[in-house]
């Protein structure tokens, strides 16, 4: 494609041309994924992370190739391939809330800022050892990134660079991931030293320090939109809710996913209405939860390598797994509610279907619950002003 299209322009689709060589999508259907999912080939090594953008009719991808595309879900292959800017594998990349510009963190101990429409690098901030991973806050102000020298973890100012914060020693081991939580006043960073910390950004220090949980490395973690809960996954092939808002987590502990993976979890990310939660892992699959009942919905299968990262669009009509198999991949679940292994999956735990009576999406509720008092999702009672009346406890 052109150097010279415009990202902006969602609304004008290009005409089709044939796909080359190296770029190309297939709509495939196989008994073990369940869903329809399209192919997307482009990049010539692992595709270590990806991002819904545009009101999700694009996404960005970054690779190990050292290369950033940015692809249109219609057209259905690359639109523009942002490169020259890293001279190591890209592990992550971030988009910053105005959808003009976009972050990635290098091996080659850079994190770079890049204009999506010309192409250029608008600046580069260079930290001591291989950055890790990275994040943009939700208000575009802040960028968070780990390395692995002094397992230290950075805040940058997002218009400039410019390294405002560096927690030196953070972690005993390498910081693995690092997120803003939905009011960019906290960064939330996880490792391979088995941890779970807070950083608050105005108290300036740690408020949280969560030492147990899991059993092997912290590889990623992920807010809730409403900020309730926080995610984490980790080589022990567990994801952990943790309820960050109460503080339930103290005398209950967390709430446990297991028995979706064989493999150690790589990746885990919200739906924009929190109502389920998809992870990625080295056993080649994704795994779609129902957070509400805190069970497993399906699994997807048909990578041919490690699922690096995975995305939702708002809409949850579909969602994106990169990996180490060197694709993206796009899958419909705009009909998920009708499988036959999803219905069966839902009766085995003994839950049913219903529409939120406030917001009339669907959620899942226990067979033996009265439907009466059980009339909204969990996520409508969340905002109920009586419990946000309830006063956060105090931190640690």
């Amino acid at each position: 494609m052109p150097g010279d299209v415009d990202p902006l322009a969602v609304t004008e689709v290009p005409e089709k041309q044939p796909a080359g060589e190296n770029e190309s999508v297939n709509w495939e259907h196989q008994y073990l994924s369940q869903i329809p999912f399209k192919v997307l080939r482009g990049h010539s090594d692992a595709v270590s992370c990806c991002h819904f953008c545009f009101n999700d009719n694009r996404i960005l991808t970054s690779s190990h190739d050292k290369t950033i595309k940015l692809w249109d879900i219609n057209y259905d292959a690359s639109l523009i391939t942002y490169e020259g800017g890293h001279s190591a594998p890209i592990v992550e990349c971030a988009l910053i809330s105005n959808n003009k510009r976009f972050v990635t963190a290098s091996w080659d101990k850079t994190v770079k800022c890049w204009d999506f429409e010309t192409q250029k690098i608008l600046w580069t901030a260079v930290c001591d050892g291989l950055v890790t991973c990275c994040d943009v806050s939700p208000d575009g102000k802040y960028i968070t990134c780990g390395s692995d020298m002094e397992n230290s973890a950075y805040i940058l100012d997002a218009g400039s660079g410019k390294i405002i914060k560096k927690l030196k020693d953070h972690h005993k081991s390498t910081v693995t991931a690092c997120r803003f939580d939905p009011d960019s006043q906290r960064v939330a960073s996880v490792s391979s030293d088995k941890t779970i910390k807070l950083w608050d950004l105005v108290a300036q220090r740690t408020t949280l320090n969560i030492k147990s949980g899991h059993l092997s490395v912290i590889s990623d973690c992920s807010f809730s939109k409403n900020g309730f809960y926080l995610c984490t996954a980790s080589w022990d092939k567990k994801l952990l809710l943790w309820d960050i808002k109460t503080g339930m987590f103290r005398s209950c502990g967390a709430v446990a996913l297991d028995h979706g993976h064989t493999g150690s979890i790589s990746s885990c990310k919200f739906s924009h209405d929190s109502s389920f939660l998809v992870s990625g892992a080295y056993d080649k699959t994704l795994t779609l939860w129902d957070t509400e009942a805190r069970c497993k919905k399906i699994v997807l299968k048909g990578h041919e390598d490690w699922v690096m990262d995975t995305a939702i669009t708002t809409d949850k009509k579909w969602i994106a797994s990169s990996s180490k198999d060197m694709t993206l991949r796009l899958w419909n679940t705009e009909n998920l509610h009708y499988i036959p292994s999803v219905i069966e999956s839902q009766k085995t735990v003994g839950l049913k279907i219903v529409m939120c009576k406030e917001c009339g999406k669907p959620f899942s509720i226990n067979q033996m619950e009265d439907l009466e008092i059980i009339s909204r999702c969990v996520f409508c009672r969340f905002n109920d002003p009586l419990r946000n009346a309830i006063p956060s406890p105090p931190t640690f």
